[in-house]
C-alpha cells in the first residue's frame, strides 16, 4: 500500500493536494453560489447545521466535469478503486457564521456484515471552493472510528435524522473529542473519507460563504450483496447522464461511473446507527 492508501485503511480519511484546476473550481463557485441564494429561508434554518443540502444533478455542465474529473478519479485508482460508481452528490455551504455540524457517520448498511470489510463501502469526496480552516468551518475527523466504537457513539443520534437536525449544540452531538483531527485545505485540494469514520465540522465564524461539494462514490459496488445494489440503484435512478455532455469522451466516463443492477432484489431499509459489525 502506498502511504495515502495506508492512511485510508487505518484512520479512515486522507487528503489529496491540487485535484482541481482554478478554472473548474471558479466555475463551481458560481452554480452554487446561484443555486444556494435560491434556497427558502425555511429550508435554511431546517438545514442549519449542514448549511445546505442541495443534491447534484447535472444542473450544469460544472458538475459534469466534477463528477468525471480524471484528477479524483486518478485518485481513487492510486488509492486501489480502479472501477467506482457514482451515487449521489451534494452541496453543502455554511453561510456566514453558521453554527457547527454534529458528529455523525454517513454509512447506511450498518446492520450487514459488509459493514466490518476492512475495504470501505462506500467514500466521500469532499471539494472545498474556498480555503477552508477552523475559523470558516473545516471538516473534523475522529481518525480510526471506521472500524472501532468510541464512548461518543452512544451519544449521538443518527445521522441526519430529525432529532440530529433539531439536537442543542451543548449536546453531545457537538462536542470537543481529545482525538479529533481538523482538515484545513485549500480550494482545489480533495479530502477522501470512508462513510464509516465519525466526523463533523466547526461553525463559519467569517462573513463569507464556505462551500463545499460532498460526491459519493462506490469502490466495489460489484461487491455488494444484491438489497443493497438494489438500494443504492433505485437511490440514483433519478439522476441520468444527460445526452448532450461534452466532450463526448465525459459522457462515456460519467456512464461507465453510474451503477447499474439488473436483478430482482428489492431495496432495503437503511439503517443508521452503528450495531455490533463496528467493535469497541
Amino acid at each position: 500500500m502506498n502511504e495515502q492508501t495506508t492512511k485510508l485503511y487505518d484512520e479512515g480519511y486522507c487528503l489529496c493536494r491540487d485535484v482541481f484546476d482554478t478554472g473548474l473550481i471558479e466555475r463551481l463557485r458560481s452554480v452554487t453560489d446561484r443555486l444556494l441564494d435560491a434556497v427558502p429561508t425555511e429550508e435554511r434554518e431546517r438545514m442549519r447545521y449542514q448549511g445546505s443540502s442541495i443534491p447534484v444533478k447535472y444542473q450544469d455542465p460544472a458538475f459534469s466535469e466534477l463528477v468525471g474529473w480524471p484528477g479524483s478519479l486518478d485518485a481513487l485508482a492510486l488509492l486501489g478503486f480502479e472501477d467506482p460508481k457514482f451515487w449521489a452528490g451534494y452541496i453543502l455551504s455554511k453561510p456566514a457564521h453558521g453554527p457547527p455540524l454534529y458528529w455523525h457517520q454517513d454509512w447506511i448498511f450498518w446492520d450487514d456484515p459488509v459493514s466490518a470489510d476492512p475495504d470501505p463501502g462506500q467514500l466521500f469526496l469532499m471539494i472545498y471552493l474556498v480555503d477552508t480552516n477552523v475559523f470558516n468551518g473545516c471538516l473534523r475527523v475522529i481518525p480510526g472510528t471506521h472500524r472501532r466504537r468510541i464512548d461518543l457513539h452512544g451519544g449521538l443520534d443518527a445521522a441526519h435524522t430529525e432529532d440530529a437536525q433539531q439536537a442543542d449544540e451543548s449536546s453531545n452531538m457537538f462536542t470537543k473529542h481529545p482525538d479529533e483531527v481538523n482538515m484545513e485545505v485549500k480550494a482545489g485540494d480533495l479530502v477522501i473519507g470512508d462513510a464509516r469514520v465519525l466526523h463533523a465540522a466547526h461553525g463559519n465564524q467569517s462573513d463569507h460563504r464556505r462551500t463545499c461539494i460532498t460526491l459519493w462514490y462506490n469502490p466495489f459496488f460489484d461487491r455488494f450483496p444484491d438489497a443493497i445494489k438494489a438500494t443504492l440503484v433505485e437511490c440514483v435512478d433519478h439522476v441520468e447522464v444527460p445526452d448532450d455532455v461534452t466532450p463526448p469522451e465525459l459522457g462515456e466516463r460519467l456512464r461507465r461511473l453510474k451503477p447499474h443492477y439488473a436483478g430482482d432484489a428489492q431495496p432495503r431499509e437503511w439503517v443508521r446507527e452503528p450495531a455490533d459489525y463496528l467493535p469497541v
